[in-house]
């Protein structure tokens, strides 16, 4: 999405949100331009979420990544067995928790959360979430007890000021061909919608094909693509717990909003 484009979005976005998540399943962070984003998102009074697979911190200075308009980094820990790459695995987490430590001497105030999205009743990932947990606890002097954390399913623990590891399952990514999961409501157009690098506006961020296109934001404003029929339809949908759209029936995620107690 180039600069101008972006700033015309967030210039619309402003009326709507107060925060700019950086990510539709891309990595923000392979932008080596990232700064310029920030600055616009920072020019119109908003705060920039960054999600990152990690694997890209090198590429950019601690004042674009501490940049004042930065709220939170997020750092998919659990990407870096679930790519190709030559890096390992100490090649990979030292950054990472330099960033941390970088972030606690210069007393910044952004949050960094460490995700560890892989579990599973299976454990598939123990022995990897072992040598994770064991480099984690050996820095922050916070033991992190890997079959307490399958067993009790904590959301997050505290590691220092403002960082945190955050534990989720595994889920199914939404696609036409998965079962159907049935009606539910959901997040989407709720709390976030999701703009595509094309301009697509869709209703949430796992809708990286843009399936349920509600408008392009090259063809008219924001106002008006989610104030338009179907984006009605999908909201009071939610509302009564109805999934009107195909995708969002045959989505598993939904139903981490639908089995609260």
């Amino acid at each position: 999405m180039d600069l101008d484009f972006f700033e015309s979005i967030i210039k619309q976005a402003q009326n709507y949100t107060k925060e700019i998540a950086c990510h539709v399943v891309g990595d923000p962070l392979t932008q080596s331009n990232l700064h310029e984003y920030l600055d616009i998102i920072h020019k119109y009074g908003l705060k920039a979420i960054l999600t990152t697979s990690g694997y890209f911190l090198k590429k950019h200075s601690y004042e674009t990544l501490f940049h004042p308009c930065v709220k939170q980094i997020n750092v998919s820990l659990n990407s870096f067995n679930k790519n190709d790459t030559s890096l390992t695995f100490e090649q990979y987490i030292t950054p990472i928790l330099v960033l941390c430590n970088e972030k606690l001497r210069r007393g910044r105030e952004l949050f960094i959360n460490l995700r560890v999205w892989n579990l599973d009743e299976m454990m598939s990932e123990r022995t990897f979430n072992e040598t994770l947990f064991s480099r984690i606890s050996n820095t922050f002097d916070v033991k992190l007890d890997l079959d307490a954390i399958y067993e009790e399913h904590p959301k997050s623990i505290r590691l220092a000021n403002k960082i945190l590891v955050h534990f989720d399952n595994y889920f199914e990514w939404p696609s036409l061909k998965n079962k159907n999961y049935g009606h539910g409501t959901c997040q989407g157009l709720q709390s976030h919608i999701a703009i595509l690098a094309s301009g697509k506006v869709v209703p949430c961020c796992l809708d990286c094909d843009g399936i349920m296109e509600l408008g392009d934001l090259h063809e008219e404003s924001l106002e008006n693509i989610l104030s338009n029929t179907r984006t009605i339809n999908m909201t009071e949908g939610f509302k009564d717990g109805k999934a009107i759209e195909e995708l969002c029936q045959k989505c598993s995620y939904k139903e981490r909003f639908n089995n609260r107690s």
